[in-house]
Parts: C-alpha cells; structure tokens; sequence
C-alpha cells in the first residue's frame, strides 16, 4: 500500500491510497466467498458454483462491491496513520480505480485538525459573582427529593390530572388513514412532559381508566415526515391505567430514610451547604467559560466543516443515550416533537463549534506552557474513573485503548490549561466590567 496526501483549503486532505493488485485479489476471492450462496446458475448445486464461472456469466464486476469495501476497511486506518495527519472527520472516499488483476486506486478526502493563532490567554478578566442559598431554594431542593421518593400508586377514584403518568394504547391516522410511527400499546406517557406532540397530553386531562377517545392534533409546519408537515390528525387512544406519586411525608422518618440525619433541621443544613458548593461550583464554570470564550475571541482558527459534522452527531447520539434512559427512542423523539436530524445538527452546532473551540485553544494553551501529564496524575484520573465502576484502577486500564488512554491524558492536560489562565485572570465587578469593555471599544472605534 502507497499513500499520497494532498493538502486542500480550509484544513481538509485529500489520501490517494494504493493497493496492490494481489491485496485486490484477496479481496475479490473473499466478495466471492460471501456472496456464493445466493447465486445460482443452472447445472450448479448452490454455493458450489465456481467463481470463474460466475464472472464469466455475470463479469467480475458482480464481485467489486464487496471487494472494494473489504480493501477499504482494512487499508485506510493504516492509510490514515501513514499520513501522519491528525484527522478529525470521517473520510469522504471514492474508488478511482477498480478492476480485476490491476491495483485498487481510492481517494479519502479528510478534515484535519487546524493550528491556533492564540491570543492573549493571560490577564484576561472574568466578571465577579457573589453566592448565597435562600430558605426558598431549600425548600424547593427538598421538595425535588420528596418526589424522587415518591411511591407511583394506581388511581382508580378520579380522572386524569396534570402531573399524572397514564398508560395508553394509542394509533394516529392522518386522512382517515394510519401512518408510520404513529402507533403504541401500554405506553407511560407523563402528563405535562410535552413529550407528545401539540397538545396531545392535555386533551386525556379529566379522562378515566378504561375510556377510549379521540385526541385531536396538528402536527408542525416544517415536520420531518414531510406527507404529515401541517396537517391535522386524530390519535385514537385507551387508557389502561392511571398512575400518581404518593409523595412522603416532611418529618424525621423521612430525613432518616435519606441521609444520615435525624432532625429536619440538621438535614436542611446539609442542604443547604450543598446547594452553596453546588452554586459555587456552578459560577467557578461560569468564570472558565467566559475566561475561554474571550481566548476564542482573541485567536484565530479555521474549523473545517466536516470536523463540526462530526461533533454534532457526536452530542446527538449523547442525546440519544440520554432518552434511551427514558424508553425512548430516537425515532420516536422526532416523531412526537416534529424535529429531525438535520433539525437537531443545526440546534446543535452552535454548541459544537463552541466545543471545538474551547478544546483548540486549550490545547494549544497546553502545548505553549509544556504542560505535561505526569504518571501519578494519570494513575489517580485512572482510579477515581475505576472507582465509578467499583474495580481496581489496573484492571480498568484492561479495558482502556491506547486511544483511551490518550483520550485520558489530554483531558487532564486541558484541566491543567485552564487551571493556568485562571490563576491569572482577573475578577472585576460587573459595572467595572462594563466600563472597561467601553473604554477599550472607545479605544478601538478611536484606532
């Protein structure tokens, strides 16, 4: 195998990849081996049919499908780490040449990581915040647990109410007709979630177990599946069952029965105390995400197009495994809220460049201060992700990649990155913060 790299615009490549005819060959042999049972030609019993007699029928080319995906597979991750490119986009590949007993030609056109004109990275000032837990947001936190620890009880003395979790069988037709997707049996669905599309969920409001209805909806304008995009459908729906949170009681028993307290007042102390270093926690990001934005701001980076592509895939199938966690699929998502994948790419991308950006950049801050991942940092990073899965962190490096590893020590490089720019930012009161912005846009207007 030979590889050729082409630099293009914008940080993308282009691999020209050779492979040898006798490479080809095997490949060709292995198409053959795969496919030899579902042709048939007269005179032959089934799967014994000579691959010479095949392509004498059909042409080889019956087999250059397979043959090509087999080569490509298995040549362009050594392709791909013989260029030396650091890639960070799935290749765009088209076979150049194919043709039995002659070298097997594809091109791989890539995105590769770009450089970084940092900008000033320290020095930069961070908008100062104050932090305080009021008696409101106790409560509301320990009302939050109190729901979590609600029993879910059947009700059978009273219609459905907002908050409630029904059980449906439901089928929707659009022109008197049943359409794709559309259909479920024993389905939970939780009043008030809007999981549904429209106004589905409010209309089973003051409905009873056992009733059969009909709900009424319009889907979106701009739906996915473009034969229902604004039109209005009837959902024929049976509710099997009405389920309710039976939520405990605010005593002792209950602070027993989630912590390790026994008085309310001293388990909302400890409530309150987490909130704050929640709060905390929560305006320390905030500071290293304004700090970073303005590095992002003062640097300069050309990220190709297919780098961003992949990252949002990337967060909607993190998407995706969040509402698995739910029973809900993908599919199902789309098919209730009116979205699509391109619909979600383009929510997403803004987060995405914002991603790559941040990642760039420190990066870059990384390699401009030698930061360096020393081994006992490693090993702890190792075990405290081990401890997550109860096993010794040796016998989770069993389970990690190099890639893995790797993937591991750069993130702790990036941490170390921002632990050096916010060492040296600098806080200023919000109005300060203002006035500087103004004095500096004063200063540049006046340039």
């Amino acid at each position: 195998m030979s590889v050729q790299v082409e630099n293009l615009e914008k940080n993308m490549a282009k691999l020209t990849v050779t492979v040898s005819a006798d490479k080809f060959e095997k490949a060709m042999q292995e198409s053959y081996m795969k496919q030899r049972n579902r042709i048939h030609i007269p005179g032959f019993r089934k799967g014994k049919v000579p691959r010479a007699m095949i392509e004498k029928v059909y042409g080889p080319e019956v087999f250059y499908d397979d043959a090509a995906n087999f080569v490509i597979n298995e040549e362009y991750p050594a392709a791909m780490e013989e260029s030396g490119l650091e890639i960070v986009s799935r290749p765009d590949i088209e076979v150049t040449q194919i043709e039995k007993g002659k070298e097997f030609i594809f091109e791989a056109e890539v995105a590769v990581k770009p450089g970084v004109k940092l900008g000033e990275y320290k020095g930069v000032t961070v908008t100062k915040t104050e932090v305080a837990v009021t008696d409101e947001e106790v409560d509301a936190d320990i009302e939050n647990t109190r729901n979590m620890q609600a029993r879910t009880v059947e009700v059978t003395d009273r219609p459905v109410q907002d908050g409630d979790t029904v059980v449906i069988d439901f089928e929707g037709f659009c022109d008197g007709r049943a359409f794709e997707g559309g259909k479920g049996e024993n389905h939970s669905l939780e009043i008030g979630s809007h999981s549904f599309i429209d106004n589905f969920e409010e209309q089973l409001i003051g409905k009873n177990a056992g009733d059969e209805t009909e709900v009424n909806v319009t889907f979106p304008e701009k739906y996915h599946a473009a034969e229902l995009a604004g039109k209005p459908a009837v959902f024929k729906v049976k509710i099997h069952a009405i389920k309710a949170k039976d939520v405990p009681e605010l005593n002792d028993e209950f602070v027993s029965l989630v912590s390790e307290f026994e008085t309310l007042d001293e388990y909302k102390e400890d409530v309150r105390k987490k909130l704050l270093k929640r709060k905390e926690d929560a305006a320390k990001g905030a500071k290293e995400d304004e700090a970073i934005q303005k590095i992002i701001d003062a640097s300069q980076m050309d990220i190709p197009e297919p780098m961003v592509d992949m990252q949002c895939e990337s967060m909607i199938q993190e998407f995706e495994g969040r509402i698995s966690q739910q029973g809900l699929s993908l599919e199902q998502y789309m098919q209730f809220s009116g979205s699509s994948i391109e619909k979600m790419k383009e929510q997403v991308r803004p987060e995405a460049v914002q991603r790559i950006q941040s990642s760039l950049v420190l990066e870059e801050i990384a390699k401009q201060e030698n930061i360096d991942v020393t081994e006992e940092e490693f090993n702890a990073q190792i075990e405290k992700l081990a401890s997550g899965y109860g096993m010794p962190g040796e016998k989770m490096k069993e389970f990690l990649s190099e890639d893995d590893k790797e993937s591991i020590r750069r993130n702790i490089s990036v941490e170390k990155a921002i632990a050096i720019v916010m060492e040296h930012a600098q806080e200023v009161e919000k109005e300060d913060k203002e006035d500087t912005e103004d004095g500096k846009e004063k200063e540049d207007n006046k340039e």
